[in-house]
C-alpha cells in the first residue's frame, strides 16, 4: 500500500515581488508567477518550463527550486524532484517542509532506505509529525524491519483506531513479524471496511503464517485482481505460488512485482533462485546483487550469492562469504551444508566433516522438535 501524500507546495509570488530590485528583471518574475499559475491548475509541462527559464537567471531561488520538484514529482520524475530538492536544500539546509517533500519523493520512488534518513531528519524538527511517523514505519515494513514498524506505531494505534493506512502498515508489520494474534485485531479493522485488496493481502498473510500456503495464494490472487498496482500484492502472490509449485506463474509474478518496483527484494530474491535453478547464473547475478543493495547484510540474499558462486566454480569467493555466515548465524544449516560442499572442494576435508556433522545435527534437532517426533530412549 502507498500511503497516499501531498507534496508542499510554496507560495513564491510574495517573495519575488520582494525581491525585485533594479539589478532582477521583472519579466522573470512574471514568468515565475505564471508558472505558479500554471502548476496550481495542473499544467505541469507549462510550469516546469516556467520554473526552469526562471532558475536559468536566478539558479539559488529556494521557492522556484522546491516548486519545480513538485512538478517533477508530479510528473512522475523522482529523480529530477530528488535532485532539485537537494539543491534547494544546498542553499537552504534547515527548511523542513523541503526536507519532507524530499523524503515524500524518495518514499515514491520506492527508495524506502533514503527515504528513512530523510524522514529522521525531518522527525528531529517535528517529533509528533504524524505523516512522517507512518511513512517511515510503512519504510521499515518494506525493508522487512517489522519490528522497527511495530514499534513506531504500537505507542500511538490508540489514536488512529480508524485509520486504514494505520491499521494497513501495523496489521501487516505484525502478520508478517509472525505475530498472529494481534495483526488479527487490525485485520478485522479493514475487513469491517468491505473487500479490498489490502483485506485480502492481510488475510492471505495470515495464512501464510499459518502455513496454509493454498488459501494464502487464493487470497493473494484476489488481492492483486483487486488492484494490481498493491505494492507487495505481486511477490507475496509469487511466493504463495512458489510454495504450491507453481514455479511458472510464480516467475512472472515477480516480474510483475519489479515493473512496478525495482527495489522490491523478495522478487528479486527469488527471481534470482528460480534463474540460478535453470542454470541463467549471469541473470541469477544480478537480481541476487539487486536484492544485496535493498538489504546488504540479508543472510538469505548473502547465501544465495554464495551458492552461485558455488555453481559457477568460484569456491575461493564463496568461502569467505559462507564462513562469515555459519559464524553469524549458526542455526543456519543450509550454509553449513554449503561450506562442507566448498571444503570438499579446497581439499580440506577435516574442515568438511566438521561442518557436515554441525548440519547432520541441525537436521536431528530440528526433526526433532517437530510435533509427533519420538524422544530418543
Amino acid at each position: 500500500m502507498r500511503i497516499a501524500f501531498f507534496l508542499i507546495a510554496f507560495a513564491i509570488a510574495g517573495t519575488l515581488a520582494r525581491a525585485q530590485t533594479p539589478d532582477v528583471d521583472p519579466r522573470l518574475v512574471a514568468i515565475a508567477q505564471a508558472a505558479l499559475k500554471a502548476q496550481q491548475e495542473g499544467q505541469l509541462t507549462q510550469a516546469e518550463a516556467g520554473y526552469r527559464t526562471f532558475l536559468e537567471a536566478e539558479p539559488r531561488n529556494v521557492e522556484v527550486l522546491a516548486n519545480l520538484g513538485v512538478v517533477y514529482a508530479g510528473l512522475g520524475r523522482y529523480d529530477d524532484a530528488i535532485a532539485t530538492y537537494r539543491k534547494a536544500l544546498d542553499i537552504s539546509s534547515l527548511s523542513t517542509p523541503i526536507r519532507m517533500n524530499l523524503a515524500l519523493a524518495y518514499y515514491k520512488a520506492m527508495r524506502c532506505a533514503e527515504a528513512l534518513s530523510e524522514f529522521a531528519l525531518v522527525l528531529q524538527t517535528e517529533p509528533g509529525l504524524y505523516s512522517g511517523l507512518l511513512l517511515s514505519a510503512d519504510c521499515h515494513m518494506q525493508l522487512g524491519q517489522y519490528d522497527k514498524t511495530i514499534a513506531m506505531l504500537t505507542p500511538i494505534a490508540p489514536a488512529h483506531a480508524d485509520d486504514t493506512a494505520f491499521n494497513y502498515v501495523l496489521g501487516m508489520a505484525l502478520l508478517q513479524d509472525k505475530r498472529s494474534g494481534e495483526g488479527a485485531v487490525y485485520l478485522d479493522r479493514i475487513l469491517k471496511q468491505g473487500n479490498s485488496a489490502e483485506a485480502r493481502l492481510l488475510m492471505g498473510t495470515a495464512l501464510r503464517a499459518g502455513a496454509d500456503y493454498t488459501g494464502a495464494r487464493d487470497e493473494f490472487a484476489q488481492a492483486v485482481a483487486l488492484n494490481p498496482r498493491l505494492p507487495m500484492a505481486h511477490s507475496l502472490y509469487g511466493q504463495a505460488l512458489l510454495s504450491t509449485g507453481d514455479r511458472e506463474n510464480a516467475r512472472a509474478a515477480f516480474a510483475k512485482e519489479l515493473a512496478l518496483n525495482p527495489n522490491d527484494f523478495e522478487s528479486n530474491l527469488y527471481l534470482g533462485v528460480i534463474l540460478k535453478e535453470d542454470q541463467n547464473y549471469a541473470e541469477a547475478r544480478r537480481y541476487f546483487d539487486k536484492a544485496l543493495t535493498v538489504r546488504p547484510a540479508d543472510p538469505g540474499a548473502q547465501y544465495q550469492r554464495a551458492t552461485l558462486l558455488v555453481a559457477t566454480g568460484d569456491n575461493v569467493a564463496a568461502l569467505s562469504t559462507l564462513e562469515r555466515l555459519v559464524t553469524e548465524n549458526p542455526g543456519f544449516t543450509e550454509a553449513h551444508v554449503s561450506l562442507a560442499t566448498v571444503y570438499y572442494r579446497l581439499k580440506r576435508k577435516a574442515d568438511g566433516d566438521r561442518h557436515r556433522a554441525i548440519a547432520e545435527k541441525l537436521t536431528a534437532d530440528a526433526q526433532a522438535r517437530q510435533p509427533g517426533a519420538k524422544t530418543p530412549k
